[in-house]
């Protein structure tokens, strides 16, 4: 028997789980954290993110040694940046992903790496790494001068394994790591005002880097030959959880918002700024979007009624009713429009018909989504992967599968530690990340296109985009 460790350090908590080579989830644990927010300031303590992963591993180790622990991988939040020094001992608070500082900051490197930005396709957002490094470093320069960068991640790794200055590809995109060329570009050397060399080295997710320190195996009761894997963002480590690591293979995450997530051989460039890429730990492109519309647009409906207005949907499809149901202002994918907000044409016969219709009208933006996707040259004609609150909707996945004619896949798993855990398997206990997916990564259920519903949907969401170009929103 073998098994991994995963570990994700989120805003809220610490959370690990061990897995099995099978990918049966054996043990888990979690350790709340907390947190400063001050207007547009959101901080954590480093240390207490280690405090509460050492805690977290040594819940697991009795389970571990048992299970024949063979390695352990980290996720983390992504644009969370912080100093340390020589021997990464943290200097300051962390400053978290959503934390608002740097707005003047990644107005200038917009502007500074315009090239870069257009050839792959994003902008810079305060909640990146780098506007934040540059803020430290004009903000705080003494502790700058006398520093190293780190990501969340990479602090942890440094103190499983000892290696320094080692991160991640996906940690390092939003701190201008070139993904595509795969090297610190020198005006992001310059504007960090860093020799080249001490900007942390990057490597593929998955890259063994070490084995776990003799003082930190003895202290959380683990063997000292556990080998100690590059890790992910937990959006990226989320998506191998949920088995979406193969060209072609794609995850719609129904959460607040609808997140859009798969593997593409090819960069895919969009000329509009509506998705942005990894890069995948294999070399391949990770490219993903996220809506403004999504399971927020159950919110009219108490929670507690979800489960009875599913099942008297399901006598209603296909309603004919053409629903876009954003409840907030101005969309960003599938479609740019600042104007944008949501509507529904024709009379519902009753609530349960306009439920029916609002779980169609999100379907109807996913495939448009899709079919944008495919429009910039993606492989899309797959099984769609799909997780989130949304995906616990039998009838709504019914409907999603219908509506886009293939079908969707309900993931097991899609917590960030898990894919952490596939990840460590794949290089150590199966031959590759593609294979740990396929053994430990199973959907938990499949619904097919229904024959009988196809062809309704197929009007339907012709008229769904007659609606949009008629206002303007495509």
């Amino acid at each position: 028997m073998e098994a991994c460790i995963g570990l994700d350090v989120g805003t809220g908590g610490v959370r690990a789980c061990l897995v099995d080579a099978e990918g049966r989830l054996l043990d888990s644990a979690e350790r709340p954290l907390g947190a400063r927010r001050e207007g547009v300031l959101f901080e954590q303590d480093p240390r207490q993110w280690w405090r509460e992963a050492m805690a977290c591993l040594r819940a697991l180790a009795p389970r571990a040694r048992r299970a024949g622990v063979r390695a352990i991988s980290v996720a983390a939040t992504s644009g969370t940046v912080l100093l340390v020094d020589a021997e990464g001992e943290p200097l300051l608070p962390a400053i978290m992903y959503s934390d608002g500082r740097a707005q003047a900051e990644a107005a200038e490197l917009n502007e500074a790496l315009a090239g870069q930005c257009a050839r792959l396709g994003y902008r810079f957002h305060p909640s990146w790494g780098l506007p934040k490094l540059l803020w430290l470093r004009r903000h705080r320069p003494e502790l700058w001068r006398c520093g190293r960068m780190a990501h969340a991640a990479d602090f942890l790794l440094e103190r499983l394994s000892g290696a320094r200055g080692v991160t991640d590809w996906t940690q390092a995109l939003k701190s201008g790591y070139d993904v595509a060329q795969l090297r610190w570009p020198a005006e992001v050397a310059r504007l960090l005002d860093l020799p080249p060399d001490q900007l942390p080295r990057v490597v593929p997710p998955g890259t063994p880097v070490g084995t776990l320190q003799r003082e930190v195996a003895e202290a959380v009761g683990l063997p000292p030959d556990v080998v100690v894997v590059a890790g992910m963002t937990d959006g990226c480590a989320s998506q191998v959880a949920a088995g979406a690591v193969s060209p072609g293979a794609w995850l719609t995450v129904l959460g607040t918002t609808m997140v859009i997530k798969g593997v593409s051989r090819q960069l895919l460039r969009d000329p509009a700024g509506r998705i942005y890429h990894h890069r995948h730990p294999l070399g391949w492109w990770l490219p993903g979007a996220a809506s403004n519309t999504g399971g927020e647009a159950l919110e009219p409906w108490p929670r507690a009624r979800l489960p009875e207005l599913d099942a008297a949907a399901g006598s209603r499809l296909p309603t004919g009713l053409v629903c876009y149901p954003l409840r907030r202002h101005g969309e960003r994918f599938p479609f740019v429009c600042s104007h944008a907000h949501g509507f529904c044409e024709g009379a519902p016969a009753d609530e349960a018909s306009l439920y029916a219709a609002t779980l169609e009208g999100v379907s109807c933006l996913e495939r448009l989504a899709y079919e944008l996707l495919a429009s910039l040259g993606a492989t899309t004609g797959g099984g769609v992967l799909t997780a989130g609150g949304g995906a616990h909707s039998r009838t709504w996945c019914a409907i999603r599968a219908s509506v886009l004619g293939r079908p969707v896949l309900v993931a097991r798993h899609t917590g960030a530690a898990y894919g952490a855990a596939v990840l460590a398997a794949g290089a150590t206990v199966h031959r590759g990340l593609e294979e740990a997916t396929r053994t430990m990564a199973r959907p938990a259920a499949s619904f097919d296109p229904d024959p009988g519903l196809e062809a309704g949907y197929g009007e339907q969401y012709q008229r769904f985009l007659e609606a949009l170009r008629q206002r303007g929103y495509i």
